[in-house]
């Protein structure tokens, strides 16, 4: 008699994601690398509507939770959970392209000697490296000299109001998304950070889709969300208090304007330029007067 044992199938590619009450976004988002994926775990923070049942579809690995403020707390939950030789980690509102994924499985194959070897197009390189150091700047330094190469930033293509921007500094918003396992974590010290990444840190070429804001009502969930945080800073601030106000309410608003609609070229994105660079101004009076009404309160 003979015993035929099968052979466990080995784990690439796992896909990370934290989430909570994104019913709307998951779908569409498990959809686009469903075929690349080996793995799915997705770290839900205690959502109350179909998440979770519509991750289940997809075969994902559910890790219920609950739901921090710095929501990269979760982040890392999903990649410790993670046990693919590389892991890419995705929004729920992201969707991964059909020239995305083809480049994410020739990356994950390719060999240290290979990865190093990779070329792309020069123009979008200086692109890339001109918003990579806007992002050192914002985050410090991600990555070290390490010859092997650890993780890759992706170019997001944002969208604002279901319209695709290229101005306003929001393209590329590279940001890092594939890694390799053992490598990356989040320092969790703030909601825009980049994860930090023990090795070398590549580009890849091929835009992610990022549904970020579809409608007024998203955009300003996110708003309330990114205003609340800011608040934070500005209690612990040790500034003179009237310096505060005039930061919060005329200097950083202005100059967050002037800097989106004509520095970064917003303008050109039309109406939606326009109104990002707008709103993007205001989260600071936003979170100035959020600030002043949690004092009141206190006191």
């Amino acid at each position: 008699m003979r015993f035929y044992c099968m052979q466990k199938k080995k784990i690439v590619l796992s896909v990370a994601m934290a989430v909570k009450n994104e019913e709307s976004n998951i779908k569409s988002c498990l959809s686009s690398i469903a075929d690349i994926a080996d793995e799915i775990v997705v770290v839900d923070g205690g959502s109350t509507d179909r998440t979770i049942e519509i991750a289940r579809d997809f075969d994902a690995k559910i890790i219920q939770t609950d739901n921090p403020p710095i929501f990269h707390i979760n982040k890392q939950k999903a990649l410790d959970a993670c046990t693919g030789d590389w892991i890419l980690q995705l929004d729920a509102d992201e969707i991964v392209t059909p020239d995305l994924q083809d480049e994410i499985l020739k990356v994950i194959h390719m060999s240290q000697q290979q990865l190093r070897e990779r070329v792309i197009d020069p123009n979008k390189k200086k692109l890339f490296e001109r918003h990579q150091q806007l992002v050192f700047d914002r985050d410090e330094q991600t990555g070290t000299n390490k010859r092997d190469t650890a993780a890759f930033f992706v170019p997001r293509r944002n969208y604002f109001l279901g319209h695709p921007m290229t101005y306003a500094g929001t393209y590329p918003d590279g940001v890092i998304r594939l890694v390799k396992n053992g490598t990356a974590h989040f320092p969790s010290k703030s909601v825009h950070e980049q994860i930090a990444i023990d090795g070398a840190v590549g580009w890849l070429s091929h835009d992610l889709i990022h549904m970020s804001h579809p409608t007024w009502k998203k955009y300003w969930q996110g708003a309330d969300r990114y205003t609340s945080l800011l608040s934070q800073n500005i209690i612990h601030d040790t500034r003179n208090s009237f310096v505060v106000a005039l930061d919060y309410l005329v200097v950083k608003p202005m100059v967050t304007f002037f800097a989106l609609a004509i520095r970064y070229k917003g303008i050109l994105d039309g109406i939606y330029g326009f109104l990002f660079s707008l709103f993007s101004a205001l989260h600071y009076p936003i979170a100035y007067r959020k600030t002043k009404k949690f004092c009141r309160i206190r006191s």
